[in-house]
């Protein structure tokens, strides 16, 4: 009874391992369903340089289309842009290689947001927020930029660059006072898509133009119940049941034997006579299988090999015979 009450606590052992430790980047748990999420089958990772691309392998980042908005995206989940990045605005060359996601506009990149790998439950909706891009435009850059689809004029597009460069002139790029463009990803979850595909889609950005808005739908924001490779698999679960149930059979079966039945030494064993009549035919098959493999060996010619006469053939074969015998009448029995 003991050992039965304490099946539970057994149970509960690799969970509690599991949940004391960190959980991985660009994983989380769902704080109502305790559902797992990990997003990293869709970070897209840069090839290593001896290694040949895949069918399957990206060479390079997610693009979303900017639609109205004059220009596309580029980005990735949880890991920086595989493209290589020089003269980003307003972004220090020791920072170049952390930018997730960025566009171009009138040959100038911006970037707008560096490398997060914290996913963040609202509610139910999972969101990925990267933070600390180039500088935001000056306002009145952003009014002359909204013009862009209305009026085509040469004159105000040069006006509308002049100003946009001048905005981030003069401004150091780590000063806390500079508002920094930010891009917040809703990551929602689509069974249709095979892992590690995703289909991305500007949903728009601020009226100033300094955040950034994504939709991304893909399998790895399903979530499940797969715990992260910290606890027992299937298969160790179900050995260690085993376990449990062997050891509550033989301490079972032996206390019943020794107490009621009044057993002792080996008899104690539960199905004792069972276990015993397998053994012995077991015993049994692994004489005969040696016997005639001895027969087929080569052996050394000599002093010690003499011709058997044909008495001593006769009682091995009555030998084999008696044992054959033996044998059936104990499976009739």
């Amino acid at each position: 009874m003991r050992l039965i009450s304490l099946l539970p606590v057994l149970f509960s052992l690799p969970s509690f391992a599991a949940d004391s430790k960190p959980l991985l980047p660009c994983t989380i748990y769902q704080p109502t369903t305790n559902a797992y999420y990990d997003i990293s089958p869709i970070a897209v990772q840069p090839l290593v340089d001896h290694k040949k691309a895949h069918k399957d392998d990206r060479t390079e980042s997610w693009h979303a289309r900017g639609y109205d908005f004059g220009t596309n995206f580029t980005l990735n989940f949880c890991a920086p842009v595989i493209e290589t990045l020089e003269d980003v605005v307003g972004i220090k060359e020791n920072l170049l290689k952390n930018i997730s996601a960025f566009y171009e506009w009138k040959g100038e990149k911006y970037s707008i947001g560096q490398t997060s790998t914290e996913l963040v439950f609202r509610g139910r909706e999972l969101s990925l927020n990267y933070t600390n891009g180039s500088p935001c435009d000056s306002p009145t850059t952003h009014e002359r930029r909204k013009l862009k689809h209305s009026d085509d004029d040469d004159d105000d597009d040069d006006d509308d660059e002049d100003d946009n460069k001048k905005s981030h002139k003069g401004k150091p790029s780590d000063d806390d006072d500079v508002r920094r463009k930010s891009t917040l990803i809703s990551l929602a979850c689509d069974q249709n898509l095979p892992l590690g595909k995703a289909h991305i889609s500007f949903i728009g950005s601020s009226p100033d133009q300094c955040t950034y808005f994504f939709r991304a739908k893909t399998m790895a924001a399903c979530g499940g119940v797969k715990e992260p490779p910290t606890g027992l698999g299937a298969g160790g679960v179900f050995f260690v049941i085993f376990l449990i149930f062997l050891a509550v059979y033989i301490l079972g079966g032996i206390a019943y034997q020794r107490t009621v039945q009044h057993q002792r030494g080996w008899r104690q064993l539960p199905n004792y006579n069972v276990w015993a009549s397998i053994f012995s035919v077991v015993r049994d098959i692994i004489v005969i299988l040696t016997s005639s493999c001895s027969r087929l060996m080569p052996r050394r010619q000599g002093y010690n090999q003499l011709p058997a006469s044909g008495r001593g053939r006769g009682s091995r074969a009555d030998d084999e015979n008696r044992l054959i015998d033996q044998l059936d009448e104990e499976w009739d029995d």
